[in-house]
């Protein structure tokens, strides 16, 4: 290894596919990001091209490495994170897609889950896999691509497709079709993966009628995948997980306790529960988490639809800020939000009420509500929502949390990270460097070459840029809490007849 040596963490998100190299501090060295097409064949659907996500990711990690004059062998390893859910079908002999990849955001296969949930499905469902049963996740995508595309099942059941998250999708084309595999992180978002056994589940696959051919071997997350000469040299892939697994490895979150928050366009949260797979009565997901060893550990994992997407309609469809930073100024102007709560269900409410029939709500206005107060509530609005998936968190995990580590776009809001201490009572800690996806990437593979020698190692990369301190008095935050869940009540009554 050269002297001067990087990381490369291959970034492949819902839309667009980024690079980074790291050094052995942990800093960004390099970055390139190209966004892709985003493709709607009809409402409620969402496709991508897998050809456009290889190319483009390709694209990117050329890129990074010619904006430093990079050589491969500069390049120590590669971990790759990714869009979690989203299901690509390609040929085993040719390498060709046989459809576009069904995104993680489709709801073509509503119908097929609700008649899975009316047979009587879900409890087993959550017993094996930790999930509810959901359109989101990669099963019912792939039952529907065998079922719904003429000649597909006849050829997958002569063992002639390969089925992957992008994750076995990326590898299979970096190792020029000789590595088909995944992560465990990405295997237990697939809904046919049984998290104890650690093991494909047959009953399943049974039912979805999914011959075991198509799948990926499944290894931990910082492990030996293969190796890539698409770069111009022979570079290991040596760490797999997917985004929010990933982004808990990069917050520094190994063991029981650890928290990340995440603020993108919807809320994801990640709480550490260790050797222990915690069963959640309160509409929690229970997956697994990235880890250094061949140990697997657990998560709960709860997320809200609309987080910072609350904000983008603001600006895009009230016209009432004209840039989403602008946001924070509008929060200062006003002591409070004089009684006004929004509640932004605009697509139902995700964990812990899974209530899809709730719907936005604005409640308590008066005549003196003025934009700023608006403004103010609806960025009050990510806080509580993140505070609702803690509380059901902290009840069924039983563990003590300290702290809260929060990343993504909306997290550099001062006013909403001090909010979110005040309603959690948690000193919430934002780090230095807030791409911390593809930081976990990096270090799952660099842990494995030994770049990095331990966590211990890495725990010293990890700067935070600011810590918010709780500020408010518990009687306060009870009042303002209370005021939410009525708020909250508002929203799911709407629906009711």
């Amino acid at each position: 290894m050269e002297e001067t040596s990087y990381v490369m963490a291959m970034d492949q998100g819902t839309t667009s596919s980024r690079c980074i190299l790291f050094d052995r501090a942990g800093r960004i060295v390099s970055v390139a990001q190209k966004e892709f097409t985003q493709i709607y064949p009809q409402p409620g659907w969402v496709e991508h091209d897998p050809m456009e996500i290889w190319s483009t990711q390709m694209g990117v990690a050329m890129e990074a490495m010619q904006k430093i004059d990079a050589k491969p062998a500069q390049i120590a390893a590669i971990g790759i994170t990714n869009q979690r859910e989203t299901t690509v079908l390609w040929d085993a002999a040719t390498g060709r897609p046989v459809y576009n990849a069904i995104v993680w955001q489709c709801r073509r296969t509503a119908e097929a889950i609700e008649q899975m949930k009316a047979e009587g499905w879900t409890e087993k469902v959550r017993a094996r896999t930790g999930l509810i049963p959901d359109a989101y996740f990669s099963a019912s995508k792939l039952a529907w691509l065998l079922d719904s595309v003429p000649g597909l099942r006849e050829r997958a059941e002569a063992g002639q497709l390969r089925f992957g998250t992008v994750d076995s999708w990326l590898i299979w084309n970096l190792t020029g079709g000789a590595v088909h595999a995944t992560d465990y992180t990405n295997a237990s978002r697939t809904m046919l993966f049984d998290i104890h056994k650690l093991a494909w589940d047959r009953e399943l696959l049974d039912y979805f009628r999914i011959p075991e051919s198509l799948l990926p071997e499944v290894k931990p997350s910082s492990c030996f995948f293969g190796e890539t000469e698409k770069l111009g040299g022979c570079i290991p892939i040596t760490g797999a997980a997917g985004d929010q697994q990933a982004a808990l490895f990069g917050q520094c979150g190994f063991g029981p306790g650890a928290v990340k928050s995440t603020y993108g366009t919807g809320g994801f949260m990640l709480l550490h529960t260790g050797e222990e797979a915690v069963e959640s009565k309160q509409g929690l997901l229970t997956t697994i988490a990235a880890g250094e060893d061949e140990r697997v550990r657990y998560c709960l994992e709860g997320s809200v639809f609309i987080a910072g997407a609350a904000i983008q309609w603001l600006r895009d469809e009230l016209g009432l800020l004209h840039t989403a930073p602008e946001s924070e100024e509008y929060c200062r102007k006003v002591e409070d939000t004089a009684g006004v709560y929004v509640v932004p269900a605009f697509s139902g409410m995700g964990a812990p009420y899974w209530d899809p029939y709730a719907r936005g709500t604005i409640v308590g206005l008066t005549r003196g509500a003025s934009r700023a107060h608006l403004i103010r509530a609806v960025v009050e609005s990510l806080a509580y929502e993140m505070n609702d998936l803690l509380g059901a968190m902290r009840e069924e995990a039983g563990l003590d949390i300290a702290a809260m580590q929060v990343d993504g776009g909306a997290s550099a809001n001062d006013f909403l990270m001090q909010f979110q201490a005040d309603v959690s009572g948690l000193a919430i800690r934002r780090p230095a460097c807030i791409e911390t996806t593809a930081l976990g990437a990096a270090y799952l593979a660099g842990l494995r070459v030994g770049y990095w020698r331990d966590l211990a190692e890495i725990r010293q990369n990890h700067r935070i840029e600011r810590v918010f301190e709780p500020a408010v008095s518990p009687e306060k935050r009870a009042a303002l809490l209370k005021g939410w869940q009525r708020a909250v009540r508002c929203a799911r009554l709407w629906a009711e007849e």
